[in-house]
């Protein structure tokens, strides 16, 4: 095993991930399981993990990465792989773990046609930021396939993590009791992000040489396998712009007129960018398309140590301008973690007289606007901004995300909340949707 396995193996023996006991708790169904997402956010650890406890149990697995000369030869065709995998295992049940599964040409008929020999085993395959492998996983394998994303560390997994584990049912009560320390929790989070390798390491110097090595891992493999070398600058350049832009409204053409590149290059990137699992989207919430904004997005980066590192801030992101960008970003991550199988979707709203809000949380019959405010509240005044929202929407409540304030006030009919991140974080947001 090489260093960098072992360090995986070893930070995640010590950071308990959510998406973790997914796995496990289906770890037996018929479909291969696919861990997807970036770079480095842990997919060939959380692997080993279930392929250690499997093993512990008497199962029979077998772990193969295409990462590994010695095994690619394995991935030939699938008549090799059946012969490597009965070799190893036998006949019988047992489990088949395939990571970095995107480095095989045409992975998801690859796979499908493992799945379809009707063979006694279970696969586990990993692939990172592939924009091939997510087409054809979708395409080749319908009904095949479940699928599992690893991101970075979330803020509730950071938490839990640099706390040792020792209030894991009780965090609401350590914020509640333990401000200074939930503070610079925060501010640790908010400058270095959730990648587990950085997240590890104690010095400063030390989690930007790793974050480097994940920046220029991700630029120089999964982008210069999707585009031509010499185009990897302007990407690079494209993604530093973005990060200058998160939260704010991506304007295509003077992206292309900065960058010097053509406007389809440019919405290309950002596909890739957002495919590539970096960044998402967040397009507008509109009623009438005539004083709503209807068709620019915004963005948010999926790390903020990533938006950092792009930046050339990791660290030192300190003033009271930037740290609120960084909130907001981190205030998107919460609720698109939170929403995941609400079918909720999280918008922004702008109209064309440039009155905005950060968020609007549409569950479809409801909506609930929620803006973000990292600077210190001393009263519960609604935001200005949300006084045409609730003219003309009516939503039940309003949100406003704050560092520490906690309150209810309602002007007119609507509930104006304000909430801590840490009240996002740990509250259940369904009951959000209730009438008050």
């Amino acid at each position: 095993m090489n260093y960098h396995a072992k360090l995986n193996v070893m930070v995640e023996k010590i950071i308990k991930r959510t998406v973790l006991e997914e796995i496990r708790r289906d770890i037996r169904r018929e479909e291969v399981a696919f861990l997807i997402g970036p770079r480095q956010a842990g997919k060939t650890t959380i692997m080993k993990i279930v392929q250690g406890e499997l093993a512990a149990a008497g199962e029979k697995t077998l772990f193969l990465s295409l990462d590994y000369d010695h095994d690619r030869a394995h991935f030939s065709s699938q008549q090799s792989l059946r012969k490597k995998i009965e070799l190893e295992i036998g006949g019988g049940p047992g489990f088949v773990f395939l990571d970095e599964i995107q480095r095989r040409e045409d992975a998801g008929l690859f796979l499908k046609g493992m799945q379809d020999l009707g063979l006694p085993y279970k696969f586990i395959a990993s692939g990172s930021g592939s924009v091939d492998l997510k087409a054809k996983i979708k395409e080749s394998m319908l009904g095949r396939k479940r699928v599992y994303e690893v991101y970075p560390l979330s803020l509730g997994e950071f938490v839990d993590f640099r706390t040792g584990y020792r209030y894991t049912d009780r965090l609401p009560d350590f914020f509640a009791l333990e401000k200074i320390r939930s503070e610079d929790l925060l501010l640790e989070y908010l400058n270095y992000g959730g990648y587990p390798r950085v997240v590890l390491e104690a010095e400063a110097r030390e989690k930007l040489r790793v974050m480097d090595e994940i920046y220029q891992g991700y630029i120089s493999r999964d982008i210069a396998y999707l585009l031509n070398v010499e185009k990897i600058d302007a990407y690079g350049q494209l993604v530093k712009t973005l990060a200058d832009q998160a939260g704010k409204i991506v304007n295509y053409s003077e992206l292309a007129a900065t960058l010097g590149i053509s406007l389809p290059t440019v919405r290309n990137y950002c596909w890739y960018a957002e495919e590539t699992y970096i960044l998402r989207r967040v397009t507008p919430f509109f009623r009438n398309a005539r004083t709503e904004i209807s068709k620019s997005p915004s963005v948010y980066f999926s790390d903020l140590g990533f938006r950092n590192y792009a930046l050339g801030v990791l660290g030192h992101v300190q003033r009271p301008e930037d740290l609120g960008f960084a909130f907001q970003n981190l205030v998107y991550l919460i609720l698109r973690e939170k929403l995941r199988w609400s079918g909720a979707r999280v918008h922004f709203w702008r109209t064309k007289s440039k009155t905005e809000i950060d968020f609007v949380v549409d569950a479809g019959r409801s909506v609930i606007p929620v803006e973000v405010k990292y600077k210190e509240l001393a009263k519960p005044a609604p935001p200005r901004a949300l006084d045409g929202f609730i003219e003309k929407y009516r939503p039940v409540r309003c949100l406003v995300v704050n560092r520490s304030l906690r309150a209810t006030v309602r002007p007119r009919d609507t509930e104006v909340r304000f909430l801590t991140i840490w009240d996002l974080l740990f509250g259940d947001l369904d009951t959000e949707w209730k009438t008050p």
